[in-house]
């Protein structure tokens, strides 16, 4: 029986480093509450007269139809692909996470591009029967709510898909071949069988997608749709009212605990995901011929010719059109802004995730197991309600650095953290450090703790045990680690319009600004970009054997820290 060894010196600092971690990342948030509640109390009687009760209908409708349509598809597509053999299912088995590439905000971009009036599908509309006006025919409205619900869900599906399709995937093969003896026919074990014991998996599924779909201010502010992060965008920005957006930001964090609640209770019966054991075999597929094989082949590939083709090939066409912009300055220059930002942002939050990780291993008792758990839900925050928690603390440093500097040194040292992006990069650890620290954590859960102890024994200090041990074994779960929280990084909107340095454009910024100019031929390259970058973790998502599907899944590696 091993025991755990006493806490050294080198071993505090690890836990001491952990909390003072932990301690940043709830920083914005202890920010939002009290700016919250310092505004006069008629603001916060304004907002619930006028905008707190339509935008948190309009929020609550979204994501109803968003959860609603992310997980008819997710679960379709995931039960089709893993179930039924027909022609295509392997490729389709990792296309269907190919709209995760485009961001909601440039799938919304294109979809006012391709349905609006003046575009291919209604202009073929009025070619084919004649059609003078938009008085002359009806049409559904793409800058609408039900646009918004139609884009977002086409893009986040594949998070629900995921999921789903991992807990099909470890459902034990002996459980639905016993129903099959029973006479169960196919909708009987989709229904009664396989649907309840993957209801874990959807919950977390649809509550990523929703917590994505709260964050999104792109997609909505194209369609026209007041949702709550509109309304913080709007109140801050364009009504110059910082307090009553942290008052609507204050609304947005209770619909956040929210989600992570129904998402903790979605995964209290995920033990009953498995039934076999590490020696259990895949489940028997049904065949599929004639028309039911040519519906499930439509099914599939509907949704990525939506959430994908269709966007990725507008983007193609008018990008083709602005090739020479192709490596002008300043195009060259928002690439560089991007790639920077994100790398830097990327390795920090994998140097952050290693050093919870590792003081976790050492000592998962005390505080310090809460503190690692509560700097993990950075991913559940939306960006506008991060980049508001982050101004205020980082101005007054700002300011108080500069009052000092001048007074002692006759130096000026103006915004030094938020002029020079460092607030920028500090959102985006706080918000991504969870996507990083599920690979790392999942990594040092794969090394036994005899290793620690040989390696103790041996004279080594646990900082030569984790430089010497640790970080050579988990060189491949650092590089993947660093590869999704960079390209998370190169996609984030909300966070890096409010928190960007004066003049400073990256690939995001430029294509949300573009897009709100309806400049659409100017904002296809970056967009393109964007998606490009984007493919990269989802081909690693697809690489991924079924056995990885099944150990993230048993170790509740999927969920917001995935």
């Amino acid at each position: 029986m091993l025991r755990t060894p006493t806490l050294t010196f080198a071993d505090r600092f690890w836990q001491v480093a952990a909390l003072l971690i932990a301690s940043l990342v709830l920083l914005p948030l202890g920010a939002i509450v009290v700016i919250a509640f310092t505004p006069a109390t008629e603001v916060w009687v304004h907002l619930l007269r006028t905008v707190l009760p339509g935008a948190t209908q309009t929020t609550l409708l979204l994501m109803l139809g968003v959860g609603l349509t992310t997980g008819v598809t997710g679960v379709l597509t995931a039960w089709l692909v893993t179930m039924c053999n027909f022609p295509g299912r392997r490729i389709l088995d990792w296309a269907l996470l190919v709209p995760l590439a485009v961001p909601t905000y440039i799938v919304a971009f294109a979809y006012v591009e391709i349905l609006d009036y003046t575009g291919p599908v209604q202009s073929l509309i009025r070619d084919i029967f004649g059609f003078k006006t938009s008085r002359d025919y009806w049409f559904p409205e793409i800058r609408s709510l039900g646009g918004a619900i139609f884009v977002m869900g086409a893009v986040l599906y594949p998070y629900v898909y995921l999921t789903t399709r991992a807990s099909f995937l470890i459902q034990s093969a002996s459980t639905l071949d016993v129903s099959r003896t029973l006479g169960a026919s196919p909708y009987g074990l989709f229904f009664r069988i396989a649907l309840p014991l993957a209801r874990p998996a959807i919950a977390i599924g649809v509550s990523l997608a929703l917590m994505e779909c709260l964050n999104d201010i792109g997609a909505v502010t194209f369609f026209g749709v007041k949702t709550l992060t509109f309304s913080v965008y709007d109140t801050w920005l364009n009504r110059s009212s910082l307090g009553g957006a942290a008052q609507l930001a204050l609304a947005m964090l209770l619909m956040v605990f929210l989600l992570l609640w129904l998402e903790r209770f979605g995964r209290r019966k995920q033990r009953f995901d498995s039934g076999g054991g590490s020696k259990q075999r895949p489940p028997t597929r049904f065949d599929l011929n004639g028309w039911q094989a040519a519906l499930a082949l439509v099914l599939c590939l509907t949704p990525i010719l939506v959430g994908f083709v269709a966007p990725g090939l507008l983007l193609a066409d008018r990008a083709s059109r602005r090739l020479d912009d192709l490596f002008s300055d300043g195009f060259l220059q928002t690439v560089w802004n991007s790639f920077s930002l994100a790398a830097v942002a990327a390795l920090l939050t994998v140097v952050i995730s290693v050093s919870l990780a590792y003081a976790l291993r050492l000592n998962s008792k005390g505080p310090l197991k809460m503190a690692v758990r509560l700097a993990s839900i950075g991913y559940a925050i939306p960006g506008t309600v991060l980049a508001i928690g982050i101004l205020i603390p980082l101005a007054n440093f700002d300011n108080f650095l500069d009052a000092r500097m001048e007074s002692w040194f006759n130096i000026n040292t103006g915004l030094l953290l938020l002029g020079s992006g460092t607030g920028l990069v500090y959102a985006y650890v706080v918000r991504f450090l969870a996507v990083s620290y599920g690979q790392v954590e999942g990594g040092f859960g794969r090394i036994t703790p005899h290793l620690d102890m040989a390696s103790r024994t041996l004279g080594r200090n646990s900082g030569q045990t984790l430089t010497q041990v640790h970080l050579p074994i988990l060189k491949p779960v650092l590089l993947s680690a660093a590869l999704l929280s960079f390209v998370d990084c190169m996609k984030e909107l909300p966070a890096t319009i409010l928190l960007r340095p004066f003049n400073f454009e990256t690939l995001a910024t430029t294509v949300f600004e573009a897009a709100s100019r309806e400049a659409f031929e100017e904002a296809a390259l970056p967009s393109l970009a964007i998606v490009l970058v984007g493919l990269i973790p989802v081909i690693y998502l697809a690489r991924s054997s079924a056995s990885s599907f099944r150990t993230k899944l048993s170790t509740r590696q999927i969920g917001p820290a995935t």
